[in-house]
Parts: structure tokens; sequence; C-alpha cells
């Protein structure tokens, strides 16, 4: 029979450990912060569009807009000015069409945009959203079959022109967000084949078909006109799913992976980034936002709070860099602090 006298105390025992000691004030607590956010870590979403003074309110997404190039020179400095690690462009055509053809022309908003950007702020990482819902007269993703489904073989050849005459106007990341199977090996032989061997691929390589992008609809433009795109995103019931496609992804020649959305999806950025190790990106998408912003507006949450713990907790989760309406407003609240 054991000598019970003998057993030692287990490790960890009160009250001789207490872990309040190391929170019991603020500069305690930043120095045992295990997760720090930086404005470096976040992208700023823009949506552009042609001619000049265009500030237009997004009703659904407070304090963002729609803004014609010479105001997203703006945006951008702005973000450049608050140590922002980039800006990621949406374009808004004059004219759509069945193959979304405005895509890469070489004028485009957005094409117009990187010029600008690159030429005021050349230091700025500039990103690009590649995809054809913006520019496509049906709002879907790609070219359609005669029966109305997508066609993702035939979509390759569209998305790969449209990130050329990204990466053409100076782009320094290209981010294929179609969720076209094989998007990312075609863009990658299109990039290189035309000399940009040198510019990355973000890929949203994990983009599920959520209900949290209702507000981009109203910013992009782009609600599709007839039925969904759950045909080509993924199920928000699928974790594994979401591996394989990253794995794909890395295959093809991603250099830069995404998770899209964020908050709901943190146990999927946890994953990828175990699985993986690449960097990591997470879009805090339109909706996240919208909420945030609406039950701050009615007094019910403390907006700055619960805006800077959303993003601590993407980050906490595994993700490298946010995509993240926030990011100016965020970054001011880190330089406060």
């Amino acid at each position: 029979m054991s000598d019970v006298s003998n057993t030692p105390a287990p490790l960890g025992a009160f009250p001789r450990v207490r872990p309040r000691r190391l929170r019991s004030s603020d500069a305690m607590r930043r120095l045992v912060r295990e997760t720090r956010l930086d404005a470096s870590q976040f992208i700023l979403p823009l949506f552009v569009r042609h001619g000049s003074g265009i500030r237009t309110p997004i009703g659904s997404m407070p304090g963002t807009f729609q803004t014609s190039v010479d105001e997203c020179v703006l945006d951008a400095e702005r973000a450049l000015e608050a140590g922002i690690g980039g800006v990621l462009l949406f374009g808004l055509p004059d004219t759509k069409d069945a193959s979304g053809s405005s895509g890469w022309h070489d004028h485009g908003p957005v094409q117009d945009a990187v010029r600008a950007i690159k030429a005021v702020c050349p230091t700025l990482l500039v990103i690009t959203d590649v995809c054809m819902c913006e520019y496509t007269d049906h709002g879907h993703c790609g070219l359609l079959t005669p029966s109305g489904d997508v066609d993702n073989d035939a979509t390759l050849e569209l998305l790969c022109r449209e990130a050329v005459s990204h990466a053409a106007a100076g782009a320094d990341i290209i981010a294929p967000s179609d969720m076209m199977d094989g998007r990312v090996g075609a863009i990658r032989d299109a990039l290189d084949a035309a000399g940009y061997s040198g510019v990355p691929i973000m890929s949203y390589a994990a983009k599920y078909a959520s209900a949290f992008y209702g507000p981009f609809r109203e910013a992009a433009e782009s609600t599709p006109s007839f039925g969904d795109r759950r045909s080509y995103q993924m199920d928000p019931a699928n974790g594994s799913e979401a591996l394989r496609e990253v794995r794909l992804d890395l295959a093809e020649g991603a250099d830069i992976l995404m998770v899209k959305p964020a908050g709901a999806y943190l146990d999927i950025i946890q994953a990828v980034k175990r699985e993986t190790g690449v960097p990591l990106c997470a879009y805090q998408v339109s909706g996240e936002f919208a909420m945030i912003k609406a039950a701050a507006e009615r007094g019910w949450i403390d907006g700055e709070r619960v805006m800077m713990e959303s993003l601590l907790a993407i980050v906490r989760a595994g993700a490298d860099m946010v995509i993240t309406y926030f990011a100016l407003d965020a970054a001011a609240v880190l330089q406060r602090r």
C-alpha cells in the first residue's frame, strides 16, 4: 500500500499558483500577451469605378464607399500613412456583358486604379481581386453554359486575361476569388508566360457559400441575376474539404492562402494554418462588419472593443493577415494604444 503522505502536490495547485498575478495591470497584460495585432496585418478593401470626385456611401456598410480612381488614391494614401499592409481592389465597370470582357480591359477601373496608386504610393502593396462576377451581366463568376451552369474550364481563360492585365498595370499580388477548379495553376502559367513570374498569387482557397456576403453584393454590384453560387463556392458544413482545396491550390502554385469568411470559420483558419504553415489570410467579410456596425450604432455593444476583439480572434486562430473594412479604424486604435 502506497504512502499517500509522500505523494507530491500536483503542479499548479492553488494558492501557490495564481494565474491572476499576470492579469493585474494593463502593463502586465501587455507583457505576457500571446497574440498581438499590428496595422501591417490589415488589408483594406476598396471599390473603384470610373469618373472623378465620386465617393458614394454603401448603405449596408457604414463608413465604406464606392469611389472613383482619384478618390481611391486618397484612400490608398490614408492606408499607407496608417501603416496598413495593403489594399485590395474591386472593380465596378461602366458596362457589363455575358463574358465580363471589361474585366481585362487595359483601362478598366482596377487597372487604372493600380497605376494611379502605384504612382503616388509606390511602396503600398496593391492586391487585385480576380473574378468575373463584377463584370458579367448575369452576376456569376464565369461564362455560362446554355443550361445556365457556370462553365468551369471555359472561364479559366478569362480569369487568366484579367490576372495578366492586372499584373501589367502593376499589381503586386493577384487574388483569384472565383472558386473555379484549376484556376490557380492556369493563372500561374499565364502570369509566367507573360513575364510576371515574380507576381505572387493569394488564392481564395477556402471560400464558402456564405450568407455573410450580403452587403458586399451592394458594394460590388454583383448580385447574381438568378440562382446562387453554391455550385462552386464551398458548403459551410464542410471542414475537411477546405484542407483538400488548400492542398490543391498549393500544388498549383498559390503563394498565400485565404479563408473566407473569417469569424464563423475560425476552426478552418486554425486547421489550414496547422496543415500548411504557409502565409494565411482571412477575410472578415461585409456581413461581419455590418453586424458589428449595426449593433454598435444601437448601443448594444462597445463597437471599438468588439472590432478589436474580432480581429484578435482571427489572428489568434492562425491568420497572418486580415482583409477587413475596419482596417483604418483598427489601425487608429492601435496607434492610440
